[in-house]
């Protein structure tokens, strides 16, 4: 603090580029969103093809971060074997790609607002699969509050106008992709010392899950595209595309790099608002007022799960500084005794 309680020129810059991070997370996850829609939705674009899309997106990505790694040594790769690969990236790919497929479908059937409502469930699926694989304890509070937010997304899908069960079948699948993709991050990777950040994620995943895509595509989309003498791919609007989803995966490492993986779920969630009420306002969605009750819902217990995490996490902290006080303690001490000792035996000899 400098003179007056004000703060330092130091620690209003770093305030200003942490919400400048956020910042920018935000506009890139809106925008890739809003721009998928848009190329997907039969009553805008109207390419109906997810897949495709996607693996477009896989290849942009994968052939951007082996430039970034293997030309400009942007990023140092990291050391992995090829059964390390296989046993750990390979399925975490298929998840991946498993997730994006069905996520990317279900802009067809639903809309944006309603679509943010349902992906308030990923906490709920993570936490519920991360007790199955016994990588979280199982806290009767926690699934309580598990509970209400299902409750409160459950109200939200009941008041939603447009609501089509293919499409929440297709999100809710995406979700449970997702959340297993994230548990499985961790014991395969993570629990190994294995620590990718987004670029090295893509050079490693990217590859796999457009191969996965690729088996589902050749008997999905490929004929339909085929017989489709209409068509004609626009490199303006795939090439835009496909960069703002790779930009996304860099400003996920710039936002979590320099603030935290909360920070990003705390901005998350003021993303999901905004879509909301851009679905409602621009693309004229409708937003009813049992869909934002139930949401409301929903919101709240994902707010208290994120702050349930905030404190267990600095509490975590606490401790670990405790730790290391401790042992500091403990080896001064240790130090002292050794000097006292030496100290006696020198008078001794000299006696």
């Amino acid at each position: 603090m400098g003179k007056g309680g004000t703060l330092s020129d130091s620690v209003i810059k770093k305030i200003l580029l942490s919400y400048s991070y956020v910042a920018i997370w935000i506009f890139l996850s809106f925008t890739v969103i809003v721009y998928n829609k848009y190329i997907l939705d039969k009553k805008l674009y109207n390419w109906p093809f997810p897949i495709t899309l996607t693996m477009i997106h896989m290849s942009f990505c994968s052939t951007l971060a082996i430039l970034l790694i293997k030309v400009f040594k942007f990023v140092e790769p990291v050391t992995m074997s090829r059964e390390t690969y296989l046993r750990s990236v390979v399925p975490i790919g298929a998840l991946y790609s498993l997730s994006l497929w069905l996520s990317n479908s279900a802009y067809i059937y639903l809309s944006v607002s309603f679509i943010q409502m349902l992906k308030a469930l990923m906490p709920v699926a993570v936490y519920s699969i991360g007790v199955f694989f016994k990588k979280e304890s199982f806290k009767s509070d926690t699934m309580t509050n598990m509970l209400s937010i299902s409750f409160g997304v459950a109200i939200a899908a009941y008041g939603e106008a447009r609501f089509d069960v293919f499409g929440v079948m297709l999100q809710l699948g995406a979700v449970a992709f997702e959340a297993t993709r994230l548990v499985l991050i961790q014991i395969l990777l993570t629990s190994k010392g294995i620590n990718l950040n987004p670029i090295t994620s893509l050079y490693y995943v990217a590859p796999c899950c457009l191969a996965f895509l690729f088996i589902p595509w050749i008997y999905v989309e490929f004929p339909v595209l085929r017989d489709t003498s209409s068509f004609h791919f626009d490199y303006v609007i795939f090439g835009t595309n496909s960069l703002c989803a790779f930009a996304l995966n860099l400003a996920v490492f710039l936002l979590v790099g320099k603030t935290s993986a909360l920070t990003m779920n705390v901005a998350g969630v003021v993303k999901d608002w905004l879509l909301i009420a851009f679905s409602w306002s621009v693309i004229k969605d409708t937003v009813t007022p049992v869909n934002l009750f139930g949401y409301g819902i929903a919101f709240l217990g994902v707010a208290y799960y994120n702050h349930a995490k905030l404190q267990a996490l600095k509490a975590k902290e606490a401790q670990k500084k405790v730790q290391e006080s401790d042992e500091e303690s403990g080896r001064l001490l240790e130090e002292r005794e050794g000097g006292d000792g030496e100290g006696h035996k020198k008078n001794e000899s000299e006696n």
